[in-house]
């Protein structure tokens, strides 16, 4: 628990100001999904992989006009995956 409050504040919580209990609320529910459906995870048996990917992986190398940037928080948390056929 206390890897997962120093990753939400070191990548999320330290570069926004809060305004508020509904605003907290609302930065943490972005953070939550980025990290469950976004964000890398590193580990033993984890090997750099998604906890929840949003499709299966593709081994072949994407081309530039395949990949799709998906932003949250005004740009604070990016990731890229391909997009859909």
């Amino acid at each position: 628990m206390e890897r997962w409050i120093q990753s939400i504040k070191h990548e999320c919580l330290n570069h926004l100001i809060v305004l508020g209990e509904g605003h907290l609320n609302y930065l943490v529910e972005q953070y939550v999904e980025h990290y469950h459906m976004e964000r890398p995870h590193q580990g033993i048996g984890i090997d750099n992989t998604v906890l929840v990917p949003r499709s299966p992986p593709n081994e072949s190398v994407p081309q530039l006009d395949e990949i799709e940037s998906r932003e949250r928080l005004g740009g604070l948390l990016k990731s890229y995956s391909r997009k859909a056929a």
